[in-house]
């Protein structure tokens, strides 16, 4: 198996890039185009575990848009063969000093393009 090949390294960093821009932008509309529409795709977050799209969905739109701002740090992106990767982040915002949160996240590439199918984020203590 290929590990990173350039060109399916770039389209999922670009990919990954549209969802951070979505993120702290609060385009909903993108954020759940960028996910997977099927109920065995899974985000836990800081405070609540979401099976099937239809969930992820409701938690994006009911979701406040303040404090979505981030500074990511220490961001890996693997491919793995043409069709599947992992992209693992740090962040911190301001709205939450003291703490590290950690982002991590599965990717497949599908017929209309790469989708997250699972999802990860949680927050420490920074330091931690």
């Amino acid at each position: 198996m290929d590990i990173d090949i350039a060109q399916v390294k770039a389209e999922v960093e670009e990919a990954f890039a549209r969802y951070e821009a979505a993120l702290v932008g609060n385009d909903v509309a993108t954020l759940e185009a960028l996910f997977r529409d099927d109920p065995r795709t899974i985000r836990f977050g800081g405070g609540e575990n979401l099976y099937g799209m239809d969930a992820i969905r409701a938690f994006r739109r009911a979701r406040a848009p303040v404090g979505l701002e981030r500074t990511l740090a220490q961001t890996v992106i693997t491919t793995y063969g043409r069709d599947f990767a992992v992209a693992s982040t740090l962040f911190t915002r301001a709205s939450a000093p003291g703490q590290v949160g950690r982002q991590q996240q599965s990717w497949v590439r599908f017929p209309d393009g790469w989708r997250v199918v699972a999802a990860h984020v949680s927050m420490i203590p920074q330091g931690g």
